[in-house]
């Protein structure tokens, strides 16, 4: 059977079974069809190829398909795709450091800022993923992160963002009993127990204590001041600066319910933020997403599945 008695579907099916089979047997091939024959009405084919396959093995097919056509896979992607479905396949082709770094330049060139970008970001990543995404900013844009960071935010939520590039969270497991004490007694006096808010009591201690150190603190805190962590900061804050310091405690909580929970309200009322929703689904997939979703139905009593599928058609459409 030659190439041109093949109808569309066909040509698909051959084409995607070539460039898999290179992969799988790290061979090279060759192929005389550009991807605009490809991927013409071919969406579930992408999904099929690409939704099922881990990062790795999406940068083997990236680098199968240059070798055989001579171009950018992703290039070629942008050019043939539109919409959310374009932003999802596009993300998915990018290894994690690499899709941090491109959301957190988008959120930052251009008129405004996205701030919930930032603070997504940032607020969740482990100090190696961070200094992974700084690099990995600096090589692709060829300007510091923080630099950029600086440009387009001002003020105390500056300087928590700044903080939390830094990467210099302890790592230990240590727990310090007496320090945990004085650091709940601090923050309460720079906060509930004075008249106006010591925010950068709030930063030294969230941003420099290890995770174990500050669960425990937080449990001193609610003994001295009768009050959860979180209740307090949205008491004491407001703004950008009260949602980085609750996305700070929430993940250390419990990151999945915290991505779980911005998944809800990307989706919940009138619209859909798409943005929020295609970010933390392409960029957790592979790294806690089956816990995401076990805190989700914990907390909303629906499979985020379910949820996502209802009245969300402009991104389940195609993914």
């Amino acid at each position: 059977m030659q190439f041109n008695t093949l109808n569309k579907s066909e040509l698909v099916i051959l084409k995607v079974s070539k460039i898999v089979h290179a992969v799988q047997k790290n061979e090279a091939i060759s192929c005389r069809f550009t991807i605009k024959h490809v991927i013409k009405h071919t969406n579930a084919t992408i999904i099929e190829i690409l939704a099922h396959r881990t990062i790795a093995q999406r940068q083997k097919i990236k680098e199968a398909y240059k070798q055989s056509v001579g171009k950018e896979l992703v290039d070629n992607l942008k050019s043939e795709l539109t919409g959310n479905f374009e932003k999802v396949v596009v993300g998915l082709m990018m290894p994690a450091p690499v899709y941090d770094a491109y959301e957190l330049r988008n959120a930052i060139k251009g008129a405004g800022t996205d701030e919930a970008c930032l603070i997504d970001i940032l607020a969740s990543r482990s100090n190696a993923e961070m200094k992974e995404i700084i690099a990995t900013y600096k090589k692709e844009n060829d300007k510091s992160l923080e630099d950029d960071v600086c440009g387009d935010t001002s003020g105390m939520f500056q300087r928590v963002l700044v903080s939390l590039l830094t990467a210099g969270r302890d790592q230990s497991t240590k727990v310090d009993e007496a320090q945990a004490v004085q650091d709940a007694k601090d923050i309460y006096e720079a906060g509930e127990a004075r008249w106006g808010t010591d925010e950068v009591k709030f930063l030294t201690v969230l941003c420099v204590r290890n995770r174990n150190h500050l669960l425990r603190v937080f449990q001193e805190y609610q003994k001295i001041s009768g009050r959860d962590i979180e209740d307090s900061i949205k008491r004491e804050m407001s703004g950008c600066l009260e949602d980085v310091f609750l996305a700070i405690v929430k993940c250390l909580k419990n990151k999945p319910a915290f991505f779980a929970e911005r998944l809800y309200k990307s989706m919940k009322g009138l619209g859909t933020t798409d943005s929020v929703l295609i970010r933390i689904m392409v960029a957790r997939a592979e790294i806690d997403m089956l816990d995401i979703k076990a805190e989700f139905l914990k907390m909303y009593g629906k499979t985020l599945e379910s949820f996502i599928k209802v009245g969300h058609s402009c991104f389940t459409e195609n993914m």
